[in-house]
């Protein structure tokens, strides 16, 4: 039937080498080659040398995924019908020959299409030949599916990720019921909780990956935690846990379940790591927790433990008048109300964020998060650039989503900010603020956190204004946030606090 083809002539002699030591060397030695190798470019090339033939193993779609060096395809075309046979499974295995050359077929796999593994030699090859190839196929096709369960748990991982970080991301928004249904299926044990205490684990980046799939439970949550790879800094292993866990759950790796203590362990036995823990939360505030998580961070950072809690001191906006602060920060923010949502939306993150932290969170290019922040800062007739205009947006921002207390009056007259931060709860918390630095031990820290303020947060003016290199102005600032519990170096949230906290003792201005 078949009467041309490619094929080159192969030389019989190293298949004698297959019937003088038997089948079973062959395989010995095949399985080392598998092992080692693992390729099915490599195996099949060994196959080739040891049964003197040259073979090809055509993928599921009858298209050759591999072959050796002697392997014509043009062969392929002249088989008529006999692969499609083979390949859709109505033939186990078949024999021909094409052009002089002895083509030999045989398939594997359950389903269809089937892959097949074809070998051409000279003459036909003998039964132990015959047999270490059968064995071959075998092996290039459980390879090949495990490197499909491989892909696949890749890809399992991938989503399941990418859920937990939809999850986290709603939560922060305050919509508890958002997040459930994000979650479509099983919901994760976080969302069934009142209270959530944030931790964020400080690790190596390709650490991340390891420990997610370590604590990672069937369902793609981490018992009634997430570990959530953060966008934006990626050492942040961002790790919201219900308060409510049951404590005398055994940590099992293999259940999935995840308590702080498991992130404690780690940071005990990995000199690099670190971790800031955010006091208890409700579930709709896991915005809140994760900032407070940020704070504790930083002092954890520079503390010998590696581990700081937040010590749990109310924020500025909780101690102003409520009517009055929300009136002021309403009017403050009312212009941008030209904008579209979106843009407002990433403005809100730019003051807190590095733009390219911004930037990798939502996937746009720093040009982009760029343009957002100068459209608002036109439309609101602010520099943007400067540390005390982006902490005066940020705390109207905060106190504009805010429901004003519906027993007290909204005022006839709205309030200025420096009027707002003259009160008595604001005088008192920026003192609090303020204490540690009033140590003579740290006059100089306090010098040089007041210069930072005036530069701008530049480390290199500042340095040039005080006479001092610029390490030991970032000495200088990460003992700061030590002393203040605030993040300094990250974010800009600290920052804001300590600008507001200089503006209420009244050593720094207020735009």
């Amino acid at each position: 039937m078949l009467v041309t083809g490619g094929g080159r002539a192969v030389s019989g002699e190293v298949g004698a080498v297959v019937g003088t030591s038997g089948c079973g060397d062959g395989l010995d030695e095949l399985v080392r080659v598998v092992r080692r190798k693992g390729s099915p470019g490599e195996v099949l090339g060994w196959l080739g040398r040891w049964i003197g033939a040259d073979v090809a193993w055509l993928g599921r779609g009858g298209v050759v995924e591999a072959a050796t060096d002697g392997f014509s395809g043009e062969l392929l075309g002249a088989l008529d019908g006999e692969l499609d046979r083979v390949v859709g499974g109505r033939l186990a295995a078949a024999a021909t020959q094409v052009g002089g050359m002895e083509v030999r077929l045989e398939a594997f796999g359950g389903r269809e299409p089937r892959a097949v593994l074809v070998t051409v030699s000279a003459s036909a090859l003998s039964r132990e030949a015959a047999a270490l190839a059968s064995q071959a196929g075998g092996l290039l096709e459980l390879l090949g599916r495990a490197l499909e369960a491989d892909d696949s748990s890749r890809g399992y991982e991938e989503k399941a990720r990418q859920l937990r970080f939809a999850v986290l991301t709603v939560l922060m928004t305050g919509d508890v019921m958002l997040a459930r249904r994000v979650s479509t299926g099983e919901v994760p044990g976080l969302l069934s909780a009142e209270r959530v205490r944030v931790h964020v684990l400080q690790c190596p980046p390709a650490d991340r990956d390891r420990l997610a799939r370590t604590y990672q439970d069937p369902s793609g949550y981490h018992g009634k935690g997430l570990m959530v790879h953060c966008p934006a800094f990626r050492e942040h292993l961002i790790c919201p846990i219900a308060e409510d866990a049951d404590e005398d759950v055994d940590e099992d790796p293999g259940d999935g379940f995840l308590r702080g203590e498991v992130l404690r362990r780690l940071v005990r036995e990995n000199p690099g790591y670190a971790l800031g823990i955010s006091r208890p939360h409700p579930l709709a505030a896991t915005g809140a927790a994760y900032g407070e998580a940020l704070h504790a961070l930083a002092v954890a950072r520079n503390s010998p433990e590696r581990l700081a809690a937040y010590p749990g001191e109310p924020a500025l906006m909780q101690l102003l008048p409520r009517a009055e602060a929300v009136a002021w920060a309403r009017a403050f923010v009312e212009p941008l109300s030209v904008l579209p949502r979106h843009t407002v939306d990433v403005v809100r993150l730019a003051v807190t964020f590095p733009r390219t932290a911004v930037a990798r969170l939502l996937q746009i290019s720093r040009n982009t998060v760029a343009a957002y922040c100068r459209r608002a800062a036109e439309t609101l007739a602010l520099d943007l650039d400067d540390v005390h205009a982006r902490a005066t947006l940020d705390l109207a921002l905060s106190l504009a989503t805010l429901s004003p207390d519906p027993a007290v009056r909204v005022p006839q007259v709205v309030p200025s900010l420096a009027e707002l931060l003259r009160c008595a709860p604001a005088t008192t918390w920026a003192e609090s603020f303020l204490r540690p630095l009033g140590d003579a031990r740290h006059h100089r820290l306090s010098v040089t956190l007041g210069a930072w303020i005036d530069a701008n947060t530049d480390a290199r003016q500042t340095a040039e204004r005080l006479g001092m290199s610029r390490n030991t102005v970032r000495v200088h600032l990460r003992t700061a946030e030590r002393l203040l519990n605030r993040d300094l170096l990250t974010t800009g949230s600290g920052i804001h606090d300590l600008v507001h906290a200089l503006r209420v003792t009244g050593e720094h201005r207020t735009p």
